[in-house]
């Protein structure tokens, strides 16, 4: 199988010619001793745990008994991306989000896309995704993902050239943002010369464009919006990034607890008394966000928050409901979604992918299980999920038969040779897997941060990226000719290491 790895043409790396937009850093790097790589990861490890960026896993243990929180593992090497390629990137996301968006309106409104038959009816309306609360409810600028995390990969295609696909749209709850951020502050605070010599496009405006996105969604007539986070809760496994996020917009970090409905409209409870909320940046699935419309133990959410919603009295970002265009079932017919609602051909590829629920579909998947990776359609986190080429026999028959149980319920994809990059483990620099994930913010306007989040798999030959299966990250470089190099100062690095 092909292999395109993102700084060397060829494989292996001592071998291989570096790629044009890696050459400076790549003769940077091979002027670096061992010893002083080595002392700039364990600073790092050491100021991530100071400064608390940690990740809850569920059902982790310390030898207490307790649960644990883990530092995601950050690597040194950055992912660098030329302009040219992120250009395309940007174009291709801003076409998809859009689409995703139009689509979620369409499904709660006239539903055109069903009736025409391009999307079948019952993959949406029996969906545990779709919320028949939210029919006819109308958005401010019909926008639903405000907060959009579309998930990239890169693999070779025939003539081993790198080709960019998305493998997933995560327009929920997206998480990982603060990451992003954190580990551009690290690289600044590690490698200043770095950005002397290299034009990175910046990141660390995001919290201003997240904020004036939110503000942007707010209700008509609210002149002056006022935006909380809300948050599960101090135990929640991302916890640390609504808080990050909160202190970096200025805005408040609440629990349902700490707000209350009124004739339609939302509050928060503050030392001098109520305070008018026009938007809720919300961190909590919809099951738990109103216990008078949908489970009624949860303790997270807000009761009376629906109906103040559907009133126009608050925006709630993402809104309820956009859990139907993120689901893996429906993720094939986004292409289709672009050409209905745009009249455009996609710029982004996706993955091919076989829908279980379909037999001709569930008869190739069962045939080749050893070859294909294989999702459950409502997993996340890299849970619920096989990896063919890396599972044993037993692990791919008992996946059959959950299969079997419940096509409808699985996809099944082949087995990309994710990109991989070179990255600092412990023997040293070795290639490992990456993907990436960027954040599109849409208000008013598209907006994004150039890069995003770069997870590299950290065990040798694994595909799987994810925090919660042992991933690290990476700080992403997009190289801007337009901007002049940075040159990290000491005062901008004292401003870099506050805040967090």
């Amino acid at each position: 199988m092909h292999r395109f790895d993102e700084m060397y043409e060829t494989l292996p790396m001592d071998s291989g010619a570096v790629r044009t937009h890696y050459q400076r850093y790549a003769q940077w790097l091979a002027r670096q001793p061992d010893s002083a790589m080595q002392a700039r990861r364990e600073e790092a490890e050491v100021i991530f745990r100071r400064v608390g960026i940690t990740f809850a896993v569920y059902g982790a243990k310390d030898e207490d008994g307790s649960g644990t929180e883990r530092l995601i593992p950050f690597d040194v090497i950055p992912r660098i991306i030329p302009s040219s390629e992120w250009l395309r990137m940007r174009q291709g996301l801003e076409q998809r989000v859009n689409a995703l968006n139009r689509f979620i309106h369409d499904v709660y409104h006239d539903q055109e896309i069903l009736r025409a038959g391009i999307v079948p009816s019952e993959l949406i309306m029996n969906n545990a995704q779709f919320r028949p609360e939210m029919v006819r409810v109308d958005v401010p600028n019909n926008v639903y993902a405000h907060i959009a995390g579309i998930d990239i990969v890169r693999a070779p295609d025939a003539a081993g050239n790198g080709v960019y696909y998305v493998l997933e749209d995560n327009l929920r709850v997206p998480s990982g943002v603060s990451y992003m951020l954190e580990n551009r502050k690290m690289m600044m605070r590690l490698f200043p010369d770095l950005f002397s010599a290299h034009k990175v496009a910046p990141v660390a405006h995001y919290p201003d464009l997240l904020l004036d996105t939110l503000r942007a969604s707010a209700p008509p007539a609210s002149a002056d919006p006022t935006v909380v986070v809300l948050t599960p809760g101090m135990y929640n496994s991302a916890y640390f990034e609504h808080a990050f996020l909160a202190q970096q917009m200025g805005v408040e970090l609440v629990e349902g607890q700490d707000l209350v409905v009124k004739d339609q409209f939302v509050y928060m409870r503050t030392t001098h008394g109520l305070q008018r909320v026009d938007v809720i940046y919300r961190r909590v699935d919809d099951d738990f966000i109103d216990p008078r419309v949908f489970r009624s133990t949860s303790t997270l959410g807000c009761a009376g928050l629906m109906d103040a919603y559907r009133a126009g009295n608050v925006t709630i970002c993402n809104a309820v409901g956009t859990g139907i265009a993120d689901d893996k079932s429906v993720y094939p017919y986004v292409p289709e979604m672009i050409r209905f609602y745009l009249g455009e051909e996609p710029i982004l590829s996706n993955v091919p992918t076989w829908l279980c629920r379909k037999p001709d579909d569930l008869k190739y998947v069962l045939d080749h299980l050893p070859e294909l990776v294989v999702k459950e359609v409502h997993g996340a986190g890299g849970y619920g999920m096989l990896v063919g080429p890396a599972s044993t026999r037993a692990e791919i028959e008992e996946f059959r038969a959950a299969v079997l149980a419940n096509p409808s319920g699985y996809i099944a994809q082949p087995t990309l040779s994710l990109s991989s990059c070179p990255t600092y483990v412990n023997a040293g620099i070795a290639p490992r897997h990456i993907d990436l994930r960027p954040f599109v913010l849409s208000g008013k306007t598209v907006q994004m941060a150039a890069g995003g989040l770069t997870r590299v798999a950290l065990k040798e030959g694994s595909l799987v990226v994810n925090s919660s299966q042992g991933g690290g990250t990476k700080d992403t470089w997009v190289l801007n000719p337009d901007e002049p190099a940075v040159a990290a100062t000491s005062a901008s690095l004292h401003n870099q290491s506050q805040g967090a």
